[in-house]
């Protein structure tokens, strides 16, 4: 009698939360953020098993979430924050707001309760019933995985519209359950492309035709460009100027006498835009702030090229709008326009004039302050990643100065928000490091917006976090205070802020310090603290270095 065949053997399988993991892994993360709750352990157990992807145990999700934003902003990889369910993915609101203004592809992975008990209102622990609108109205998208079956067609569609112009971060929210379920492991878990918008050859063409005759043409440069340098190499060859929004910077390396960088609303700028006689607004806003609430004189002869149909005419009239994004569309109107121009051969020696023209004015605000700008660009040169939170000093010079040389060197709080940069420095040198990308991390912060998400501090130490903040400690909220100096009377309140003794509080928590209380010794302590490895905090002492030579009080308006 013959032996009965052999079971044949049960293909292998995975939980979900593995799926997740390797999916990422596919996509080339190789960091996440997050805060571990119980309604996130099987991804994150994940995490720890396969040891591929390292997770940050952030203090907080506002902080993971903007660590991941600045993980994504310097790679171009995509960024992942996971955060608890309820108050925990409530928490990464506002940081995912900043992604969003920002336009940044991050995947935001949320937990939820168990399957049986949602959308049934039972005041079920952890719940937040809306969870889902809330995700949805502070991200581009947010989607639930509601089976094993639909996991992977929800991540992979996640990431492609996150990737998508305009890009921006995306929430998948999980049940516990679900995470823990299995399923077959699938045979491919690639990505899907994000396919680039090409424009149409007729309005390349016809673009081409309003461009033509332009002497003195100008690009500006926003955040939606910054894939398009050596397209926009091309104008440069040809004659054009540049100018960029801050999200814009080192498209163009900022030392390049062709561009004005981001000195786009100074007097000196606003000249030379007169004298010009067409103006293409690439991946760009065209934001209030940047544009002293849109009544900054910019060519009338104004025309933009945008991913986003819906930015022809917002803020500014254009001429002609053409829909694609950046390096495509640049790409074929430069073959185009190729033999057709006659540009000024003067017109870029202007534009190198009109910004050191626009230096001067700003280092005419600064006073003491000088001595700190010049030694960042002196003591750290080009390869910087340059950190930012809205402080003080970052609107007096850390938007337009030191100079950038790569488009992905200048990372800051675009929407607007306190107390993120020392979060985004933790991601961007986290970033750098899995990467190889042999920059050093510089943030820029003010003391109320560090106190804000002190706690990360913790995490940059056990991270190890090679960074260096520049701590900007007036011990108040500098702009606030200036703004009821001019609007109100000088009647202050609620400005002034107690701070700790942050020598003692950088040693409680091991991070290396220094104090800065003399601007003739800038260059010299921040030497030491470059000199330094993992996190160091250098305090300077704004009360002893007293006042800008300027006041700063709020974005600047435009004067009639």
């Amino acid at each position: 009698m013959s032996a009965a065949p052999a079971a044949a053997p049960t293909p292998p399988r995975i939980t979900v939360g593995e799926l997740v993991a390797r999916f990422l892994e596919a996509c080339g993360v190789q960091a996440a953020f997050g805060v571990i709750s119980i309604h996130n352990m099987p991804i994150l157990d994940a995490f720890h098993r396969r040891q591929t992807i390292r997770f940050v145990s952030a203090r907080g999700e506002a902080g993971a979430c903007n660590m991941a934003d600045a993980y994504a902003r310097v790679t171009g990889v995509l960024g992942v924050c996971v955060t608890s369910t309820g108050t925990g993915s409530g928490n990464a609101a506002g940081a995912m707001v900043e992604a969003l203004t920002a336009g940044t592809p991050l995947l935001h992975l949320t937990g939820q309760i168990e399957s049986d008990y949602l959308d049934r209102d039972l005041g079920f622990i952890h719940e937040h019933p809306a969870q889902l609108a809330m995700l949805q109205s502070v991200g581009k998208a947010a989607y639930r995985i509601r089976n094993p079956e639909t996991a992977l067609a929800t991540l992979r569609e996640a990431a492609r519209v996150a990737f998508t112009p305009p890009c921006g971060p995306v929430s998948i929210e999980i049940p516990i359950d679900i995470q823990a379920q299995t399923l077959p492991i699938p045979a491919d878990l690639s990505p899907l492309a994000a396919t680039p918008l090409a424009p149409a050859a007729a309005e390349v063409a016809a673009l081409a035709d309003h461009l033509a005759t332009a002497r003195r043409p100008m690009l500006w440069l926003g955040g939606g460009a910054r894939g398009a340098g050596a397209a926009v190499q091309r104008f440069l060859d040809m004659g054009w100027g540049v100018v960029t929004s801050v999200q814009g910077r080192g498209i163009v390396p900022e030392s390049h006498r062709a561009t004005l960088g981001s000195y786009n609303l100074l007097k000196p700028a606003e000249a030379l835009y007169a004298s010009c006689d067409a103006m293409l607004v690439v991946g760009s806003r065209l934001r209030s702030n940047e544009t002293l609430r849109y009544k900054l004189k910019l060519p009338e002869a104004l025309y933009r090229i945008d991913a986003n149909a819906l930015a022809h005419n917002r803020g500014y009239t254009s001429r002609y709008f053409v829909q694609g994004d950046a390096q495509p569309t640049l790409n074929a109107l430069a073959d185009t326009l190729h033999g057709r121009m006659a540009v000024d051969a003067s017109f870029q020696t202007e534009v190198g004039r009109a910004r050191e023209a626009c230096e001067a004015q700003v280092d005419g605000t600064l006073g003491p302050y000088r001595a700190l700008k010049q030694a960042v660009a002196d003591r750290v040169g080009p390869s910087l990643w340059w950190v930012r939170d809205i402080t003080l000093s970052n609107s007096m010079w850390g938007n337009r100065a030191p100079a950038l040389n790569h488009p992905r060197a200048g990372v800051h709080a675009l929407g607007g928000g306190i107390g993120q940069g020392l979060a985004m420095a933790i991601g961007t040198a986290i970033a750098d490091s899995l990467h190889g990308l042999g920059r050093r991390t510089v943030a820029l912060v003010g003391d109320g917006g560090f106190m804000l998400n002190v706690g990360e501090l913790a995490c940059a130490v056990q991270e190890r976090a090679d960074l260096v903040v520049l701590l900007m400690n007036d011990q108040r909220y500098g702009v606030i205070r200036n703004i009821q100096d001019d609007l109100y009377g000088s009647r202050h309140c609620y400005v002034d802020l107690h701070t700790p003794r942050f020598a003692q509080f950088c040693e409680s928590l091991g991070a290396s310090y220094h104090r800065l209380d003399d601007p003739e010794r800038a260059s010299e302590v921040l030497g030491h603290a470059l000199a330094q490895r993992g996190p160091v905090i250098v305090e300077v002492d704004m009360q002893a270095w007293g006042p800008f030579a300027a006041k700063f009080a709020g974005p600047m308006l435009k004067k009639d």
